[in-house]
C-alpha cells in the first residue's frame, strides 16, 4: 500500500486576495487580478483536494491581508508542534492571526527566531525536511528546525533573480534579496516518501550536488514548466498529484511513475506568487 501524506490539511480563503504590493519576483501588480475568479479556483481546489481523499480544514482569511490565501506559509507542522513563520513586511499581519488559529486546532507553537517561510520552504519527505535558504528563509532557522521537530535538514540555495547587469535583485519593498524561486516549492515538490521531483536549473551546483546524492527517486522538472508553469508547487496524497495544467512533460513523468494526476485551472491565484502547495498548510506530518 502506498504511503499517504499531505492527509490533513489547513485552507484560508481568496476574498483579500490582490498583488498591491509585489513583494516577490513573481508579482506584477500592473495586471489586474479577476478577484471572483480566485475565489472559484480556490474553492475549486479545495473540492478536488477532498476528492482525493484530503481532509481540508477551513479558516476565514485574516482581514485586508493579501496574501493570506496562501496559509502554507503559516509555519511547519509536525506530530501536533509548529514552527511558526516570520513573514515579509507587508504579511507581518498574518503571523498574530496563524498562531491562533493553529493554536485552536491543537498545535504547540514554537515562533521563529529568524525569517522563515513555513512549509512554503520547507518540505517534509519522510524524515527529511527540504529547506530553502537566504530568500525567505534564514539558513540558522535550518539547525533550528532540526532541534524543534526532529527533522534531517538537507539546505539548499535556489538561484537569484538578476538585473540586466548580472547582478543579485533585492526585492524594493521588503528589502529581502529575491529569486524566481524564492520558496522552494517553486523548485521542489514531493510525491511520495521515495519520490521527489526538481527543477536542478533552479538550484546552484552545490544544491544539485546534495540532490543528485540522494538514495530516492527523482522527477527533473525543466526550467521552462517550473518558472512558467508552477509545476513543482502540487499537492500529493502519494497517490493522486494535485498539479499544474500547464506541465505536460512533468505530467506524464508523474504517470508514468504510476500516480494518477488531476489539474485544476489555475490563473489568478497564480498572480500573486503561488499556487496550489501555496494555498495549503499540511498539519500532520508525520
Amino acid at each position: 500500500m502506498p504511503v499517504k501524506i499531505n492527509k490533513t490539511v489547513l485552507m484560508s480563503g481568496a476574498e483579500y486576495f490582490s498583488d498591491a504590493f509585489a513583494i516577490n519576483a513573481l508579482m506584477n501588480s500592473s495586471v489586474a487580478i479577476n478577484l471572483p475568479k480566485a475565489i472559484q479556483e480556490h474553492q475549486a481546489i479545495k473540492a478536488i483536494l477532498e476528492a482525493a481523499g484530503i481532509t481540508v480544514i477551513t479558516t476565514a482569511p485574516p482581514v485586508g491581508c493579501q496574501d493570506g490565501v496562501y496559509v502554507a506559509n503559516w509555519g511547519l507542522c509536525r506530530r501536533g508542534q509548529c514552527v511558526l513563520s516570520s513573514l515579509p513586511n507587508k504579511r507581518s499581519n498574518e503571523e498574530p492571526y496563524a498562531e491562533t488559529v493553529l493554536k485552536k486546532l491543537g498545535q504547540q507553537t514554537t515562533k521563529a527566531p529568524f525569517r522563515f517561510s513555513g512549509q512554503g520552504d520547507a518540505l517534509p519527505c519522510g524524515n527529511l525536511l527540504f529547506c530553502g535558504s537566504s530568500y525567505r528563509t534564514d539558513t540558522r532557522m535550518h539547525n533550528f528546525i532540526k532541534h524543534v521537530l526532529g527533522y534531517e535538514v538537507i539546505s539548499l540555495q535556489a538561484i537569484p533573480k538578476l538585473d540586466e547587469h548580472g547582478q543579485a535583485v533585492t526585492n524594493y519593498i521588503t528589502g529581502w534579496p529575491d529569486s524566481c524561486f524564492y520558496d522552494l516549492d517553486l523548485a521542489l515538490s514531493v510525491l511520495t516518501p521515495n519520490l521527489i521531483a526538481w527543477c536542478p536549473e533552479a538550484f546552484d551546483p552545490a544544491s544539485q550536488e546534495k540532490i543528485n546524492s540522494l538514495a530516492i527517486d527523482k522527477i527533473s522538472v525543466s526550467f521552462e514548466e517550473a518558472s512558467a508553469g508552477f509545476a513543482c508547487n502540487l499537492v500529493s496524497t502519494g497517490e493522486t498529484v494535485i498539479m499544474s495544467a500547464h506541465a505536460p512533460v512533468f505530467q506524464a513523468a508523474i504517470e508514468a511513475h504510476g500516480l494518477k494526476t488531476v489539474t485544476p485551472d489555475v490563473t489568478e491565484l497564480s498572480k500573486g506568487g503561488g499556487f496550489i502547495r501555496c494555498i495549503t498548510l499540511t498539519l500532520d506530518n508525520d
